[in-house]
């Protein structure tokens, strides 16, 4: 139901957040060439959504784990998205992230059935938004109370 609305929202507003925390917000302005890039890393980054559940149809092996058919199996999207074995540092902000494979739709058969446009969508929002506002300010963030969804509730702005 909610779907292409509150994660793209959340991955917007969380995106300003982030490039205000690291500076990069006039980076961005200054480089639109880098919008594609920046989208994913800051898809990446945020993690809208923050956890997925799903239950074992046979048993497997995860790493040194073993999942027997019926264990319910968590995939943390955060971590995944921070995982040192994939992303060098990848607790830094980095807009020109290549490759990025990172797993904010999903994986497999249940990956986002909308991905391609939420990509579009927070590419294209942040292009407009860097591009009206340059000199955007940004207040503390008032986070959604949420264990699904890594959102914001209220980003009080200056448009400067």
């Amino acid at each position: 139901m909610i779907a292409g609305n509150e994660t793209t929202r959340n991955a917007v507003s969380g995106a300003v957040v982030a490039l205000h925390e690291h500076d990069r917000w006039r980076w961005l302005g200054e480089h639109p060439e880098h919008l594609t890039t920046a989208a994913e890393e800051l898809l990446r980054y945020v993690s809208p959504v923050q956890h997925f559940r799903r239950t074992a149809t046979r048993d497997t092996v995860l790493g040194d784990q073993h999942v027997r058919a019926g264990d319910k199996v968590v995939i943390w999207f955060g971590a995944a998205n921070r995982d040192p074995a994939v992303f060098p540092d990848p607790h830094r902000l980095d807009l020109q992230r290549e490759p990025n494979p990172h797993v904010a739709f999903g994986v497999g058969p249940h990956f986002c059935l909308g991905a391609h446009l939420a990509r579009l969508e927070t590419a294209e929002m942040l292009r407009r938004l860097v591009a009206a506002a340059p000199a955007l300010e940004v207040g503390e963030p008032v986070r959604v109370a949420s264990n699904f969804i890594n959102g914001i509730a209220h980003l009080p702005a200056r448009v400067g």
